[in-house]
């Protein structure tokens, strides 16, 4: 959406940053209507038109702010950087993890903060814990950050940092937000700091309501158990069916040796 300013000639003319020239001032309206020219600052066009009156003209300086991504942009990106196929009992969480930071990260309040990041981390390796390989579960990380046109390095870099800053007992305060509340459970677990009343005091001194905290692990939690129990369900279906191609296969080796032994006894037999 554009941003609309309007300026009368003698305001512009008194703006030191602002060179406009005009060429006349003695224009009919119908050309005025249409009258468009380049200038040396951060608009793209201004259009000039004579007021009823006759006796002021405005000046509509239109400014285009950049378009924000759409979450279908976002996962294509994701696809178009990591094309390798995922399996599905991790993609589904992925996308759905991908569409919900799509629109934290593009809220008008977003900030990103060190605990946003640990927060982020420890969902995402936990997420992928098992996956088959590491160089790859690394690349899907890049992918996933630069989707959202945030830097993975940086991420990485700061959940270190803010890991040893729990390991050595420092304090610090930060703004809330979902991934907030899972960077400061895992600061808290990193810290042995595992009594209900400790979570309950530090949401106290950082401001921050628990109710909110203990709705968005709730989540991280629910969101945990379901992925152990469709790697349960997945590991289950990989060892039934690996049953069933063995039970096949002696089957078949049976088979054939009846048969093998039926040949033997006709070709005696004559």
């Amino acid at each position: 959406m554009a941003a609309v300013a309007t300026l009368s000639f003698s305001a512009l003319g008194q703006s030191s940053d602002r060179k406009v020239s005009v060429p006349s001032t003695r224009l009919s309206a119908s050309n005025l209507d249409a009258f468009r020219f380049r200038t040396n600052f951060s608009c793209n066009s201004f259009g000039v038109r004579a007021s009823n009156s006759g006796s002021r003209m405005v000046i509509r300086c239109m400014s285009p702010v950049s378009d924000v991504p759409t979450v279908s942009q976002t996962k294509l990106n994701f696809l178009k950087a990591y094309k390798r196929p995922i399996p599905s009992v991790y993609n589904t969480v992925l996308q759905e993890l991908i569409v919900q930071q799509h629109l934290m990260r593009y809220k008008r309040t977003y900030r990103y903060d060190a605990v946003f990041a640990l927060g982020f981390v420890t969902v995402y390796d936990q997420l992928m814990e098992g996956y088959p390989s590491d160089e790859d579960r690394d690349a899907i990380f890049q992918a996933y950050v630069n989707a959202l046109n945030e830097d993975p390095v940086q991420y990485r870099k700061d959940a270190q940092k803010l890991e040893e800053w729990a390991l050595a007992g420092s304090k610090g305060s930060f703004s809330y937000s979902r991934f907030f509340a899972v960077g400061l459970f895992r600061i808290l677990e990193l810290a042995n700091a595992t009594e209900p009343t400790i979570l309950e005091k530090l949401c106290a001194a950082l401001n921050i309501d628990k109710r909110s905290v203990d709705r968005d692990l709730d989540v991280y939690r629910n969101l945990l158990s379901k992925l152990v129990q469709a790697k349960e369900l997945l590991k289950e279906y990989v060892n039934r069916e690996k049953k069933k191609r063995e039970e096949r296969a002696e089957s078949q080796k049976a088979n054939e040796a009846i048969a093998k032994c039926l040949g033997e006894y006709q070709y005696a037999g004559q």
